[in-house]
């Protein structure tokens, strides 16, 4: 896991080949490098980047990151065009509760993500070719074109912002789009086999994932 001033991000490593899941706000390739260089690898040793989401903090370095070796970017078709920079994407459908988190966290400063080519555009189901055959599951709600990688073999979750662990407490990440659906895929993330989860903000949770999942899915609404 790599901590990046706002949010975070994730390096899987199989051999001497790297996937990195989300990149952080813009200005974190430095760090992500850094990163690499402390496993005894390069940056070329990147083979791939996967951005959960079109939130600039996921996707922010991404063309960074890209222009080092030109390792591929993928992306939910849906959150795609938001990634190149051809739509600026939706803005979340913000409760009274998270309207003060919005300004304490001063989302509205972050940086801007520059814009980033996809070089695949990812749908519900695909299988991509790391961590033993890694599924693309979509989770939409937090943003239309949210996804998870799941990693059945080792038993690996990567939730993006639908998950966050909060003070050692499991609940669906805020500012969604849709925070009705965003409960749905949370709750259809239990569904999946794991023992960690590497949510999008927070600490990965470690386990009986599904468990942990199904009951913090109890206090929730519907």
């Amino acid at each position: 896991m790599l901590l990046l001033g706002f949010g975070q991000a994730y390096l899987w490593r199989d051999s001497d080949s790297l996937t990195l899941i989300d990149t952080g706000t813009a200005g974190s390739g430095a760090d992500i490098a850094a990163a690499i260089e402390s496993l005894g690898l390069r940056k070329e040793d990147l083979h791939r980047v996967i951005v959960t989401h079109g939130h600039n903090d996921h996707y922010g370095s991404a063309a960074e990151v890209r222009a080092w070796n030109g390792a591929p970017v993928m992306a939910h078709r849906l959150d795609a065009p938001v990634i190149r920079g051809e739509d600026p994407g939706h803005r979340p459908a913000l409760a009274d509760w998270e309207r003060e988190l919005w300004r304490t966290l001063r989302i509205d400063e972050l940086p801007p993500g520059p814009p980033c080519p996809v070089d695949r555009e990812l749908e519900d189901g695909a299988v991509l070719d790391f961590g033993g055959g890694a599924k693309v599951v979509a989770i939409p709600g937090h943003t239309g074109g949210s996804i998870a990688i799941h990693l059945p073999g080792p038993g690996v979750l990567f939730t993006g912002d639908t998950v966050a662990n909060v003070d050692k407490r499991l609940m669906p990440g805020v500012f969604n789009e849709d925070p009705g659906r965003t409960v749905e895929s949370f709750r259809a993330l239990a569904r999946l086999d794991a023992s960690l989860a590497c949510v999008g903000h927070g600490e990965p949770v470690t386990g009986d994932v599904p468990a942990a999942l199904r009951a913090a899915s109890a206090a929730l609404p519907g």
